[in-house]
């Protein structure tokens, strides 16, 4: 159903809790595979990588063409990109398997994609103010970044003119993106 592609470099530390909060979505069979496209590790990211049963395209390749190879190597038809030290919550893998059922059976995979809702780590004590503050912000139009993952059928990734040779391909695809970005409840966060 989805592939997850996560570019790394030198990111051994983080890597490990967005993997562990992908097991829910392998155990519930929403993921398919895991893609890890590295640029050149000098640690060992490629190794916590291998163990934890991901393929891994190492590349010193710069970010932009590392990431279109690992879509074209991925195996569904429905892509997430998240950043490594990005942490999804415990509800995501659902969430995201009836947004792309749904787009499927609608007919819009080709026009839609979803990115996760901001969130605070969970022990940084953020008010409920705050995280409230940061929704409304949302929901009134702001951008979803790259912190925020992003699913997309590989249908409208390439329709999109995938990811180009920019400073910030990932922040550059969401933005041409735009509005198609459907916001999830589920959440993601930053984990330091």
């Amino acid at each position: 159903m989805l592939s997850v592609i996560i570019p790394t470099l030198n990111c051994e530390r983080v890597l490990v809790p967005t993997l562990a909060s992908l097991v829910s979505g392998a155990a519930a069979g929403t993921v398919r595979d895991v893609i890890i496209a590295d640029g050149g590790s000098g640690d060992a990211t490629r190794d916590v990588a291998d163990l934890a049963g991901c393929e891994i395209l190492a590349s010193e390749a710069p970010l932009p063409e590392r990431l279109r190879a690992a879509t074209v190597k991925a195996r569904a038809n429905w892509v997430l990109y998240l950043r490594p030290g990005i942490v999804l919550d415990a509800n995501w893998a659902g969430e995201v398997a009836a947004f792309i059922e749904q787009a499927e059976l609608r007919g819009t995979a080709d026009r839609t994609a979803a990115a996760f809702r901001r969130a605070a780590r969970p022990a940084a004590g953020r008010p409920l103010l705050v995280e409230a503050l940061a929704l409304l912000r949302q929901a009134l139009g702001a951008r979803s970044g790259p912190d925020q993952g992003l699913v997309i059928s590989k249908q409208l990734y390439e329709r999109s003119g995938r990811h180009r040779d920019v400073a910030e391909p990932e922040a550059d695809l969401l933005a041409r993106l735009g509005r198609r970005v459907t916001l999830l409840r589920s959440a993601a966060f930053r984990r330091e």
